[in-house]
Protein backbone atom coordinates (compact mmCIF):
# COMPACT_ATOMS: atom_id res chain seq x y z
CA UNK A 1 0.00 0.00 0.00
CA UNK A 2 2.83 2.46 0.82
CA UNK A 3 4.09 1.78 -2.57
CA UNK A 4 1.17 3.01 -4.12
CA UNK A 5 1.02 6.05 -1.85
CA UNK A 6 4.77 7.04 -3.04
CA UNK A 7 3.91 6.25 -6.61
CA UNK A 8 0.73 8.41 -6.67
CA UNK A 9 2.63 11.06 -4.79
CA UNK A 10 5.44 10.84 -7.81
CA UNK A 11 2.57 11.46 -10.51
CA UNK A 12 1.17 14.02 -8.58
CA UNK A 13 4.56 16.36 -8.36
CA UNK A 14 4.97 15.49 -12.06
CA UNK A 15 1.66 17.15 -12.69
CA UNK A 16 1.99 19.76 -10.59
CA UNK A 17 5.22 20.80 -12.26
CA UNK A 18 3.91 20.30 -15.57
CA UNK A 19 0.17 22.18 -14.55
CA UNK A 20 2.98 25.29 -13.22
CA UNK A 21 4.63 25.03 -16.53
CA UNK A 22 1.81 25.71 -18.69
CA UNK A 23 0.06 28.35 -16.54
CA UNK A 24 3.56 30.29 -16.54
CA UNK A 25 3.64 30.03 -20.09
CA UNK A 26 0.88 31.31 -20.65
CA UNK A 27 1.03 34.68 -18.21
CA UNK A 28 -2.32 33.43 -16.81
CA UNK A 29 -1.69 32.89 -13.20
CA UNK A 30 2.02 33.52 -12.21
CA UNK A 31 0.92 33.02 -7.89
CA UNK A 32 -0.68 30.09 -8.80
CA UNK A 33 2.12 28.43 -11.03
CA UNK A 34 4.18 29.49 -7.83
CA UNK A 35 2.25 27.88 -5.79
CA UNK A 36 1.91 24.89 -7.36
CA UNK A 37 5.75 24.81 -7.73
CA UNK A 38 5.88 24.78 -3.89
CA UNK A 39 3.45 22.02 -3.29
CA UNK A 40 5.14 19.95 -5.66
CA UNK A 41 8.48 20.53 -3.91
CA UNK A 42 6.73 20.04 -0.48
CA UNK A 43 5.34 16.59 -2.22
CA UNK A 44 8.79 15.99 -3.38
CA UNK A 45 10.79 16.15 -0.10
CA UNK A 46 7.94 13.92 1.76
CA UNK A 47 8.63 11.23 -0.77
CA UNK A 48 12.66 11.83 -0.09
CA UNK A 49 11.62 11.37 3.44
CA UNK A 50 10.09 7.55 3.04
CA UNK A 51 12.59 6.19 0.52
CA UNK A 52 15.73 7.99 1.52
CA UNK A 53 17.91 5.33 3.72
CA UNK A 54 19.34 6.01 6.79
CA UNK A 55 22.51 4.92 8.28
CA UNK A 56 21.48 1.51 8.37
CA UNK A 57 20.44 0.86 5.54
CA UNK A 58 16.38 1.32 6.22
CA UNK A 59 14.15 3.54 4.90
CA UNK A 60 10.82 4.17 6.21
CA UNK A 61 8.87 2.87 3.52
CA UNK A 62 11.05 -0.41 4.17
CA UNK A 63 10.56 -0.43 7.39
CA UNK A 64 6.55 0.37 7.07
CA UNK A 65 6.65 -2.67 4.53
CA UNK A 66 8.07 -4.79 7.48
CA UNK A 67 5.18 -4.91 9.16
Amino acid sequence: MTDIALSLMVLTTLALIGGAVWLWRRKRAGRRALLMLVLAAVIAMNVALWVVPDESGQSLATAASDR
